[in-house]
């Protein structure tokens, strides 16, 4: 690996990390790394799933309580999450480089359409105090694991809006259960990436190691940089990606 992959996809890990510690989106930016550096579409797919897997689980620490009561006594929850992102981690490695490839400027368009009005959405539901019955609540969770596996970014988006047509109770509640969840979907995704080979292990210590870094920034710089700003940067990014994946 030449010196400068090294440094593109530390860099990525970095912004891809500060990103998601203030507003979400660090895939816009560690996905196109790998495959700028040359992975496989499949590959950087999986790769950036290893890469971001331990954020999400380290913001569980803590919240043993809140788990116990949402996933502790439904376990069926966890079992269809389960079962789903298996299924989506499943069929990415099914697909092969050349469909995944394909599908790409479709993934991010509807990654960066997710990332532009989720909170408008959230917040519309809540006022509405919308709510879906437990069939359609348990088909929705199945789908959105499905994508998770699959590919992913703005998982944590289509989660939160799941939760407030649920009953997922408040909004600190919301996001535990949207991270336990979304950690359970990666875990299985990046298992399964693992045992089929598809993960390139030493491009992801260097996102990985990018990642903690941007991570520890993010959280210093969360009250001094405007989450909207942030946001939109990074719809601009998701969009310009789409278009030249196309």
């Amino acid at each position: 690996m030449q010196p400068g992959d090294m440094i593109l996809l530390t860099g990525a890990g970095l912004l891809g990390g500060l990103c998601n510690a203030i507003a979400g989106g660090g895939t816009f930016f560690t996905f196109p790394a790998l495959l700028a550096v040359g992975l496989p579409p499949v590959a950087a797919g999986a790769t950036s799933a290893v890469a971001i897997w331990p954020g999400h689980a380290a913001s569980l620490i803590g919240e043993s309580r809140v788990l116990r009561a949402e996933l502790g006594q439904r376990p069926g929850r966890a079992v269809l999450f389960t079962l789903m992102a298996a299924a989506g981690a499943g069929l990415l490695l099914a697909s092969g480089d050349a469909l995944f490839g394909r599908l790409i400027p479709w993934l991010l368009l509807f990654a960066t359409g997710l990332f532009a009005v989720g909170p408008a959405v959230n917040r519309w539901l809540t006022r509405k105090g919308a709510r879906i019955g437990a069939l359609p609540a348990a088909l929705a969770e199945g789908v959105t694991a499905l994508y998770g596996g699959y590919f992913g970014a703005g998982l944590g988006i289509m989660l939160l809006a799941l939760l407030t047509v649920t009953g997922g109770g408040d909004l600190h509640r919301q996001n535990v259960v949207k991270n336990a969840l979304a950690t359970l979907a990666t875990s299985v995704a990046v298992l399964i990436f693992a045992l089929g080979g598809a993960v390139a292990w030493r491009p992801a210590a260097l996102v990985f190691a990018g990642a903690i870094l941007g991570g520890v920034i993010g959280g210093r710089l969360a009250r001094r940089i405007n989450p909207q700003l942030l946001r939109a940067a990074v719809i601009c990014l998701g969009m310009a990606l789409a278009w030249h994946y196309a």
